[in-house]
């Protein structure tokens, strides 16, 4: 492995090597930080839409009743997808209007 190291930097100053990543790491940092995932914006707008409300009211009260309930074969499969679907339904129609 350290072999491999040497190939790579074979050729190049080491002064600028063992400076320009940290400097590169520093600014990309600053850059992700200022970046906002439109998908998870428009997730979160879909989510309190109404029909997506409807069937995440449905998949809570699921969720809650297998909770509550120590022994039970019942899963809340049909819910989470039904949701799952109403809120992509959506987010499919929004998202690639911000796509450039």
């Amino acid at each position: 492995m350290v072999f491999e190291n040497k190939m790579i930097m074979n050729g190049e100053p080491d002064d600028e090597e063992e400076e320009t990543p940290a400097e590169e790491e520093g600014e990309e940092e600053e850059e992700e930080e200022d970046m906002v995932d439109p998908l998870e914006t428009i997730r979160a707008k879909c989510e309190a839409s109404e029909h997506c409300t409807h069937t995440r009211e449905r998949l809570e009260a699921c969720t809650a009743r297998v909770g509550s309930r120590s022994h039970t074969e019942e899963e809340c499969t049909e819910e989470l997808f039904d949701f799952l679907h109403a809120r992509d339904h959506c987010v499919a129609h929004k998202l690639f209007h911000n796509v450039k």
